[in-house]
């Protein structure tokens, strides 16, 4: 402390000598000081990110994987590096739902040459492979993405997208798996398309080799199998493959589209911007179901809410897309009046996860209607009659 602090003296009360105001004001003042430092430090952590690091609040997890093309024996990989800010898992996949092999756990920070090998009784690692970053979101360093069906130990994020890197794994037995491979020389397809179309994704494929081959070439969206065509090319042979897709009931947003031979692959992204405006409306109504009609650009489900905003009743769940006559059930215990308002609400999410759910919003504001059982019922009514008043 400086001299201000070091020159007090307690006051004693047959001490005939007063306390100095000057030192008691400027101690006001360097407290006071030190107090609005604080406001201040706290105040800029918050608006440039500095504060969790000054007050220990955590950040978002980050990563980075490089997994470069390279030949083996089919019993393992080589992750050439990864950077994990809080530990967790590389996961080896080639495409389908179930990881091929899984590393061990990996401490946080950047590793180098991470050698991934096969399991006793899993595939060959070759042909066109992916490594994604997982967390371990249990802290107990055991791997559980699958068996809780994603809810633990998801994959790192990056703008939204696990992150991920690709590669082309061949072996050394033969000349290769690639070599032997049909190659995607190219994809075209459009850069942008809405969610309700169906567009032409066109694949130029060659035979390297100088024989005839038959091999399956297959579109995925996302990593999933929407298509697969059985090709048959000459020795040096090149012919271009089209695959019609429908995006209807994709989610929204950048998408990977990737064509893949046996030992090659190529991708592409695509913005698939959602072809409505979210919105719910309320068809028929009664006092044991409420059905709507929803348009939604992410899986969820609808609700309804009484007046107290209390949830009394849920739908399963629905896709992203529009759903005509969604029935909502109420619970057997719920008694609603015909006048008593109600909401009907979009929610993102599962229904058997209320508390992991959240209300969709479109330009800030929630996607939901409101209604009674009585003006519904009257409107249905009126929908039954002619111009001229006769049922």
């Amino acid at each position: 402390m400086d001299g201000a602090f070091t020159s007090l003296e307690p006051l004693h009360e047959d001490d005939s000598t007063p306390m100095s105001s000057r030192v008691t004001f400027g101690t006001v003042k360097r407290v006071g000081a030190i107090l609005i430092a604080i406001v201040v430090v706290l105040a800029a952590g918050i608006v440039v990110g500095q504060a969790p690091a000054i007050f220990g609040v955590g950040e978002d997890p980050t990563a980075s994987i490089t997994f470069e093309d390279q030949q083996g024996d089919g019993e393992s990989v080589v992750i050439d590096e990864v950077t994990l800010s809080d530990g967790g898992f590389i996961v080896i996949t080639d495409g389908s739902e179930d990881p091929l092999v899984v590393s061990d756990y990996l401490g946080s920070g950047t590793q180098e040459n991470v050698t991934i090998e096969r399991d006793d009784d899993g595939d060959e690692l070759v042909g066109r492979l992916t490594a994604t970053v997982h967390q371990d979101t249990t802290d107990d360093e055991t791997y559980a993405y699958q068996e809780s069906d994603g809810a633990e130990d998801h994959p790192y994020l990056e703008a939204g997208f696990p992150v991920t890197d690709t590669a082309t794994v061949t072996t050394t037995e033969d000349d290769g798996a690639l070599s032997d491979s049909f190659r995607v020389e190219r994809i075209s397809a459009p850069e942008s398309a809405t969610t309700n179309e169906t567009i032409d994704v066109v694949a130029e494929i060659s035979n390297p080799t100088e024989l005839e081959a038959q091999q399956t070439v297959t579109f995925r969206l996302d990593g999933t199998v929407l298509e697969q065509q059985t090709l048959v090319l000459e020795g040096g042979e090149t012919r271009e493959v089209t695959f019609e897709i429908d995006t209807s009931g994709t989610p929204p947003g950048e998408r990977i589209l990737g064509v893949y031979t046996d030992g090659d692959g190529a991708l592409q992204p695509i913005d698939l911007e959602f072809h409505t405006d979210p919105g719910v409306a309320v068809v028929n109504a009664s006092d044991e179901n409420v059905t709507v009609d929803v348009a939604t650009p992410q899986a969820g489900f609808v609700a309804i809410e009484d007046s107290d905003g209390t949830m009394i009743a849920t739908s399963d769940e629905v896709d992203a897309g529009t759903d005509a006559e969604v029935s909502v059930e109420f619970d057997e215990d719920v008694s609603v009046d015909d006048e008593e308002e109600l909401t009907a609400v979009v929610y993102e999410g599962e229904p058997t996860d209320l508390e992991g759910a959240t209300v969709l919003e479109h330009e800030g504001e929630p996607v939901e209607t409101t209604f009674t059982l009585a003006a519904v019922s009257d409107e249905s009514d009126g929908d039954d009659t002619d111009s001229d008043g006769e049922e």
